[in-house]
């Protein structure tokens, strides 16, 4: 059954001039340099006006676009359940490294509590392995594109992301704007939230955020944004519908398959 959905409360299309912002300052670097990697036709060069189709979708990545191999598959690498994983892993470790704390050398040196060594490059490529899209959110995400709408990754996750995208192409259909590791913060921390809508110009009720964990849609919802949680693509599909939003296939299986060179 679809969740229930607020009163639809954006415009469909709204005039705006995007420009990047001047200051963020997850680290030493400027927030423009980190984002030039990252940031797509999604948000416009600096000063450009456009007609923005709304609302703007913000997508969680792990286990909401792509599988995440650190429950299925990180355990049985390391010959372990998760219980015993979690137990003789250090417990900032991982966070630090989402967050752009810390870089993969130190990941390695910290990351279990009794400093024991592991084969790092084995690790990622098993994580490599493990990504895959969640079964029906591909089409859905080229759906979406097709169809016009500014589409986010918002995701806690660290800058291994460079692998998902290698692997899987996820740019084709959205820009990886607002990951923890550029931006020096996670979910479901609500200054988070606050700079993503700083960033994107525009009223919170104007974005539709979709994440797998409850705790980050609350945390949207707090923060004045529309917030769904994902189950599957279909449910998903039924969500948003009920937002206004259209799934018109305009030539939706063409770009599906140049997409994937078919």
């Amino acid at each position: 059954m679809a969740a229930l959905i607020p009163p639809l409360s954006f415009r469909p299309t709204q005039t705006i001039t995007l420009s990047l912002p001047l200051i963020y300052r997850s680290s030493p670097k400027s927030f423009a340099t980190k984002m030039a990697f990252h940031v797509t036709a999604a948000a416009a060069s600096a000063s450009t006006v456009t007609t923005r189709k709304l609302p703007v979708l913000l997508f969680d990545i792990m286990d909401t676009i792509v599988r995440d191999p650190f429950y299925h598959d990180i355990p049985a690498f390391f010959g372990m359940s998760m219980k015993e994983l979690l137990d003789c892993k250090h417990p900032t470790a991982w966070i630090e490294f989402e967050k752009g704390l810390i870089d993969e050398m130190e990941l390695e040196r910290i990351f279990f509590k009794d400093g024991r060594q592991f084969d790092l490059e084995g690790l990622k490529s098993c994580v490599r392995q493990g990504y895959s899209y969640i079964e029906g959110v591909e089409e859905l995400l080229c759906t979406l594109k097709d169809n016009g709408y500014e589409i986010h990754a918002f995701t806690n996750y660290p800058i291994w992301y460079k692998m998902i995208e290698d692997k899987l192409k996820i740019s084709s259909y959205l820009s990886w704007t607002f990951c923890s590791c550029i931006m020096g913060k996670r979910k479901p921390d609500p200054l988070f939230y606050s700079e993503v809508i700083k960033y994107l110009d525009t009223e919170p009720h104007n974005c539709v955020f979709i994440d797998d964990r409850m705790k980050n849609v609350e945390a949207a919802k707090e923060a004045g944004i529309i917030g769904l949680q994902f189950k599957n693509a279909d449910l998903l599909k039924q969500d948003l519908s009920l937002l206004g939003i259209k799934f018109e296939n305009k030539n939706m299986e063409n770009k599906f398959e140049q997409t994937h060179g078919l």
